[in-house]
């Protein structure tokens, strides 16, 4: 998917091309195509990514609203206020869009002006809170959750913009304003192309798509690409800061192709990282491992045998291949107990940089 200068609208390329040995999809010319994986068993919902994101890139300028990092409940509304239910990806064929509709400025949540003044200059004992009546808001419903006591349950799930393979906010774009980058495949807006249309805020079915009034186009997450491009202040290539300042260090960050790397194994080794809502079928390159939860409890404090986060909706979130993912996950860990080796229970309880975040590994060019 090419970026143009011109006026003329390119045809998108929909191809995908395999690597060298079949085993893993890019979309057509792309060289490397770069991803994560977030383990939610290590979320614990502190909005450090959310806020090194929003330091970096969404303060002020039309960006206030906008956090292309976002934590959510789940099970919740989530960021925008239920975006499951507002369509886009791509249909059954993969070649056809999927209707979508954009979000309105309320289920966004508005960024709310608070009393602080009052409190801090003007000597009122008023308790800090917004100075209008607050409805909904990000993190609105955080930690509520489901299910009855003593069995309710809730998880954290971290969301930036996935840089699908197959991204249909490309495609919803009259202008070919968005496109792959080449090295890497991340999914940038051409701010000089950008007409605002907002048929990518539409077609995005993960809503990781954003209008900016002020300047009359779209934003979204950049993946960091300055930090992986080496401009650390020591020329140093870093990740993405959502990654970098996550205190439990939840996140893989690397190629998807690399395949010495945590990335290559965890997705498609041991297949235990998985796609948010692959039913959309833009294949998104921000993979999960699928959260564990203790087993469910009698009101007499007697464990069940049965799960506290009910399968079926780990399903709806993963697809099918959860049951297999938690299953491999549960057999390795199995080994460990007894005294033997894992290769994958290494690469998820790794906090070593060096392994965790692998993105120089093409820089000879191949």
């Amino acid at each position: 998917m090419s970026k143009t200068t011109d006026d003329t609208v390119p045809q998108a390329d929909d191809a995908a091309r395999q690597t060298d040995d079949g085993d893993v999809p890019l979309a057509e010319g792309v060289d490397h195509q770069v991803a994560m994986v977030m383990d939610l068993n290590k979320c614990i919902g502190c909005q450090t990514c959310t806020i090194a994101c929003k330091t970096n890139w969404t303060e002020s300028g039309g960006r206030e609203y906008m956090y292309w990092n976002n934590v959510e409940t789940k099970p919740g509304a989530g960021y925008p206020r239920d975006w499951e239910e507002m369509g886009g990806g791509w249909e059954e064929d993969g070649q056809s869009r999927s209707p979508g509709q954009l979000p309105d400025q309320e289920e966004y949540g508005r960024p709310w002006e608070f009393n602080h003044e009052a409190i801090m200059y003007e000597g009122s004992d008023e308790p800090l809170r917004p100075m209008e009546n607050a409805d909904w808001g990000p993190n609105w419903d955080e930690d509520e959750g489901a299910g009855e006591y003593p069995n309710s349950y809730y998880f954290y799930l971290p969301r930036i913009c996935n840089h699908c393979t197959h991204p249909s906010c490309v495609e919803a774009c009259p202008r070919s304003a968005i496109y792959k980058r080449e090295e890497d495949g991340i999914v940038l807006v051409d701010q000089d192309r950008c007409r605002g249309y907002r048929y990518c805020v539409e077609g995005c079915p993960y809503k990781k798509v954003f209008y900016n009034a002020q300047t009359k186009t779209s934003e979204k997450c950049i993946f960091c690409y300055p930090r992986i491009e080496g401009e650390g202040p020591e020329g140093e290539v870093r990740p993405p800061s959502c990654a970098e300042d996550c205190p439990p260090q939840l996140r893989h960050v690397g190629f998807l192709d690399d395949e010495d790397g945590p990335i290559y194994k965890l997705v498609n080794e041991y297949e235990v990282a998985l796609r948010l809502h692959p039913e959309y079928r833009t294949e998104p390159n921000v993979y999960y491992i699928p959260p564990f939860a203790p087993p469910q409890t009698s009101e007499s404090g007697e464990t069940v045998d049965a799960e506290r986060i009910p399968r079926n909706y780990l399903e709806e979130l993963f697809g099918p291949q959860v049951d297999e993912a938690l299953n491999t996950i549960n057999r390795e860990r199995d080994r460990v107990r007894q005294g033997e080796e894992s290769e994958l229970m290494e690469i998820l309880s790794s906090v070593n940089n060096d392994d965790q975040y692998r993105l120089e590994v093409f820089d000879d060019g191949a």
